[in-house]
């Protein structure tokens, strides 16, 4: 019996070379009916440097191709195009390229893969499912034979990395305002494994660092209010700002909300001052995140999500470890249609892409609280 795992040991993955040239156009023209890659643009890209080119090989024949685009001064890169001899349809060859042109891709230092998919071509879209990739938007007729292109995405830095990061707990807020004190939830609980992550606990938290009010909604979480809920519970906190007043005040129109703002803020300004926290003045760079990391503290920043989701709102997030080229955020707030919480955990972000992401609003606002355990005996639950 010839199985799938055997046909595979008989195929090699390499790169595709100028002599592939008449195997891939007659691969090219007898899977696609439409938008097919022409004989001058295989040409092209076999001495292109922006791009990923790989081949699935048995024997001396070509039965697969994959072509991946880098694009300059970005971390996305796209699936152009991939295709298998259709004799060798359903025998992982599809998969196994395609998990070797993320290998190749991630070597180039791009952290997310990006692809369409017609609507109608189901078995791709299992594939793309099967490893990972999920569903962001589509494009309307967007082929030469008007059928729709479904756009997909996956972190293949996060996926490559897995098994390399370090235990850091994930905590899913369970309410559209509560990202604070989830991403607080996270981080004391990397510094103390016996606190009790609950509902009750985020929202005690919420109640505690809430602003009151907020740009529409209810009322986001202060820095200042984080750090106190923090200290409160045994913990040790320090706060960076970039502005000491008006953290949030800007996206509020409502005068009389924004005196309720001013007046919540002051009251965290005067407790802290109380129990002798320091407040440092500043944006933060790089190599500050990293120290702190290196240091054993907890870190939570405020993100804008204009760079993740294309909406301008602050967000909360904690930032989990960092190396060479990212850092890592575990992010609470998982999409409601999602079934994956890994894609939520230890999200890779580009180091100036992330300092980027920790400028909020008009005054491009940075807000980070970092925590360590205290000297002080920890109670055996934190509520």
């Amino acid at each position: 019996m010839v199985t799938n795992s055997s046909i595979l040991a008989e195929t090699s993955i390499r790169s595709a070379q100028k002599t592939d040239l008449d195997q891939l156009v007659a691969i090219e023209n007898a899977a696609f009916n439409n938008d097919r890659i022409s004989r001058k643009r295989f040409v092209h890209w076999l001495k292109a440097e922006n791009c990923v080119f790989l081949v699935a090989q048995r024997e001396q024949r070509i039965v697969g191709y994959g072509l991946v685009l880098l694009r300059k001064g970005t971390r996305l890169a796209r699936l152009y195009s991939i295709a298998i001899e259709q004799h060798c349809a359903g025998q992982g060859i599809g998969k196994a390229l395609l998990l070797a042109l993320e290998h190749e891709t991630l070597k180039t230092g791009r952290l997310y893969m990006r692809l369409e998919v017609a609507s109608n071509n189901t078995a791709a879209q299992r594939l793309y499912l099967s490893i990972g990739y999920k569903p962001f938007g589509s494009y309307a007729d967007y082929y030469d034979n008007h059928i729709d292109a479904i756009r997909m995405q996956k972190s293949i830095r996060q996926a490559a990395e897995r098994d390399k990061l370090p235990w850091y707990p994930w905590y899913r807020q369970t309410t559209p305002f509560t990202c604070g004190p989830a991403s607080l939830i996270m981080a004391m609980q990397h510094l103390e494994r016996r606190v009790e992550a609950s509902q009750t606990l985020e929202l005690a938290l919420w109640r505690e660092a809430t602003t009151i009010y907020m740009t529409s909604g209810h009322g986001g979480c202060h820095p200042y209010g984080l750090a106190l809920a923090a200290i409160h519970r045994g913990f040790d906190a320090a706060i960076l700002v970039s502005q000491t007043h008006g953290l949030f005040a800007d996206g509020v129109r409502d005068e009389h909300k924004k005196q309720v703002m001013h007046i919540v803020e002051q009251d965290f300004a005067a407790q802290l001052s109380k129990k002798q926290v320091h407040i440092d003045i500043g944006t933060a760079n790089s190599d500050w995140i990293e120290a702190q990391l290196k240091d054993g503290n907890a870190v939570l920043t405020l993100i804008s999500t204009y760079h993740m989701t294309g909406y301008k709102t602050p967000h909360w997030v904690c930032i989990t470890h960092c190396d060479q080229d990212c850092f890592y955020l575990h992010d609470p707030d998982m999409d409601e249609d999602s079934d994956n919480p890994f894609e939520f955990q230890h999200i890779p972000v580009g180091i100036d892409d992330l300092v980027a992401m920790c400028g909020y609003g008009k005054r491009k606002l940075h807000a980070f609280v970092v925590l360590s355990r205290s000297a002080n005996a920890l109670p055996s639950t934190v509520k």
